[in-house]
């Protein structure tokens, strides 16, 4: 008798499977959640807008070759913009991460879950303008809103034990992950097609952190989010025009991402997938500085009027702080742009204690040929406190404790002003959402006239109304 050959059926990676179901299935009950993705929401325009005002940033936007239209699109807000929903993708989500004032999450791997709403916006406003095109109901934001608190949940929950910049990849490979996700449910993707396009994101692995550490800190760190959440959007429109997924691109034994990127340590989500981190997702409300820094920032401003006018007195500066700070914006030596600026944590003090603000403008060239910055600077020492980087780490704190202390040559010194919790924590939202309605006002009146800046917010400002509202129309409010 001839021998039948078994055939096994190939399993589909865990994590994969895991994200796709949730995506799909999960039911979002969370009132905190929505009510916090509107405010994401509002933070996020309101720092793409201020972004449009720094050349740097505009010469990347519109048709990568000029003069470029397509019949359905998405805009690009704060912009006249049409543009296909891949490249619309990229301009929204380079807008939002521009000036390092979105908002942030710290974990094993850190990262900043509002560049999400690159993909998000753009397809959500293609899918709405070509439902309409075709007689059919548009998206409503209430959509766009439960795919950001997916997209954060995703992003986070794989950030709070998978650390990709300890084998030196950036964390714009989560963004990519987790709107890869959700951009294939709002096209309408199966799970099927939502893990094939997973698969193929991970694949693509993703950029090294080259551009975000001395001597190679550049612009690139501003526009990589935006990259990676417009190359979601190109995998998730191969995927549902038909294209294969690999169920083991995780596993895979020699040619997996585990074994190839990360030494063969298990990719793993560290709790089931809610809504956990949009609830405590930290925002960037006073200061545009690098989120490692803002409680030393909130230090130095609070010790400005004490030291103004005794700069010259100055003998030392010690700033205490946590592990993950001292690895990614300890620098020392000369500081050549705006984003080796905004990534260092004596520059952002030293701005700080001098001038008793700091300000997009603070990372400017002009600004920074202040010599006094770099004297004071070279005056700082940098130290760690084991139980600021423990208590970084714990779930039930996740705290991003500093404390600065400067000391003059008279042998006198200020007291040590510490601060555990930035007014972006979770632990400090009563104090912090006006401040972020403030922040998102200021914001919207630097690129619109007062009129239509009043109708924007007032959209943004009500909770049931811009549940309700289509996208397509939403996102014509913010057209130049």
């Amino acid at each position: 008798m001839e021998k039948v050959e078994e055939k096994t059926t190939q399993v589909t990676d865990h994590v994969l499977e895991a994200i796709a179901d949730y995506v799909v299935n999960k039911e979002i009950t969370s009132d905190l959640a929505f009510e916090t993705a509107r405010y994401a929401l509002m933070d996020s325009l309101g720092v793409a807008f201020l972004a449009l005002r720094y050349p740097e940033c505009t010469k990347h936007l519109g048709p990568v070759v000029p003069g470029t239209t397509v019949p359905v699109g998405s805009r690009v807000p704060g912009t006249s913009f049409y543009l296909d929903p891949i490249e619309g993708a990229f301009d929204i989500g380079t807008l939002i991460r521009w000036l390092d004032y979105n908002d942030t999450w710290l974990a094993a791997e850190w990262g900043h879950p509002s560049d999400n709403f690159g993909g998000i916006l753009a397809v959500a406003d293609y899918m709405s303008r070509k439902r309409v095109s075709e007689g059919k109901e548009p998206l409503k934001m209430k959509d766009v809103l439960e795919a950001a608190i997916k997209a954060y949940e995703v992003q986070g929950v794989l950030a709070l034990d998978n650390s990709l910049n300890r084998v030196g990849f950036d964390h714009v490979m989560f963004v990519k992950i987790a709107s890869a996700a959700v951009v294939t449910h709002l096209l309408g993707g199966t799970k099927e097609e939502i893990v094939d396009c997973l698969s193929n994101a991970w694949i693509d692995t993703g950029a090294l952190r080259t551009y975000r550490h001395e001597p190679n800190t550049g612009s690139r760190k501003s526009w990589a989010a935006g990259d990676a959440t417009a190359r979601a959007v190109r995998l998730a429109f191969k995927t549902l025009k038909g294209e294969m997924g690999y169920k083991t691109s995780l596993t895979a034994k020699d040619w997996g991402f585990e074994d190839v990127v990360m030494n063969g340590k298990e990719i793993t989500l560290a709790m089931d997938l809610d809504a956990y981190v949009m609830e405590n997702v930290l925002f960037k409300i006073s200061y545009p500085a690098e989120f490692h820094a803002q409680t030393a920032l909130e230090c130095a401003i609070d010790l400005h009027e004490v030291v103004k006018d005794r700069i010259d007195q100055i003998d030392k500066v010690k700033i205490v702080t946590h592990e993950s700070a001292i690895r990614i914006i300890d620098k020392k030596g000369p500081l050549y742009n705006p984003a080796d600026r905004d990534h260092c944590l004596q520059y952002i003090t030293a701005v700080g204690l001098l001038f008793g603000d700091v300000t997009a403008d603070s990372y400017e060239d002009d600004f920074a040929k202040n010599p006094v910055i770099d004297e004071l600077r070279d005056k700082m020492e940098v130290v760690e406190n084991k139980t600021y980087s423990k208590d970084y780490l714990d779930p039930e704190k996740r705290s991003i404790a500093n404390a600065v202390q400067v000391f003059f040559t008279d042998g006198t010194t200020t007291e040590l002003v510490e601060r555990e919790y930035p007014v972006g924590h979770r632990r400090r939202r009563d104090e912090g959402i006006p401040l972020l309605i403030e922040k998102f006002i200021e914001n919207v009146q630097t690129r619109f006239p007062e009129k239509q800046a009043k109708q924007i917010f007032d959209v943004l400002n009500n909770h049931d109304k811009l549940m309700e509202t289509d996208v397509n129309e939403f996102m014509d409010l913010m057209v130049i």
